[in-house]
């Protein structure tokens, strides 16, 4: 299935929401928001081609840049702008809850995902369902720090995508952690692979596999 990428920004509403949206040639009714990582931004070759999975399926899908990441083109979010990361990424469900009758899922890689997974505990009816890339379960070489006081609150269910060799957290670590989660939940394990999911011999064949494991995950609920 093609779809049509195109460049996308709605400034109606601050802060305003930057990105691409890719629609599918024949729409499943469902969108997806994702957004990257603390050192990236929607460019990131992880979230084009997951993007690009997920449209290939029907999903319509918007990847856009955190306000950090609008703010300034290079760096990691500076002390103090999750809240406002937070909200743009409330923004951008927002823009897609116009755009399709169905469900709208979020999500994204590492530190967007993690501030998806946050908003959603704070918010639960905000979105539909997460898709989490990565998920930084702690900084790598401090397992006592984790970040999952927010999991109980979690009421929506939640697909988690890890690699076996991620320095954020073992795949050992992330199952006691979604043990947490009250909501239905999923680990696709990705064999040798980083925190970047691509960075590994078959990367080219896991998105097309993420997306169906979503979309196989988003069928049940």
């Amino acid at each position: 299935m093609d779809c049509v990428t195109k460049e996308f920004v709605d400034a109606a509403e601050e802060p305003e929401v930057r990105g691409f949206l890719h629609e599918p040639e024949r729409p499943n009714g469902d969108a997806v928001a994702l957004t990257h990582g603390a050192g990236s931004n929607c460019q990131a070759k992880l979230l084009v081609e997951m993007a690009d999975a997920l449209a290939a399926l029907g999903f319509t899908v918007l990847r856009f840049d955190l306000p950090f990441r609008q703010s300034r083109a290079y760096g990691p979010p500076r002390p103090g702008s999750a809240e406002r990361d937070r909200d743009g990424v409330r923004r951008a469900i927002a823009v897609m809850r116009k755009k399709v009758k169905g469900r709208v899922f979020v999500g994204g890689h590492s530190y967007g995902g993690r501030q998806a997974t946050m908003l959603v505990a704070e918010e639960p009816q905000v979105a539909d369902g997460l898709l989490l890339l990565s998920y930084p379960l702690h900084p790598p070489k401090k397992p006592e720090q984790l970040r999952t006081s927010h999991f109980p609150k979690m009421k929506k269910p939640a697909l988690f995508v890890h690699g076996t060799a991620d320095p954020f957290g073992t795949i050992a670590e992330m199952e006691a952690a979604l043990k947490l989660l009250p909501a239905a939940h999923e680990l696709l394990e990705v064999e040798g692979a980083g925190h970047d999911l691509l960075g590994k011999k078959a990367a080219g064949e896991l998105p097309a596999r993420i997306a169906k494991e979503f979309l196989v995950f988003s069928n049940k609920l």
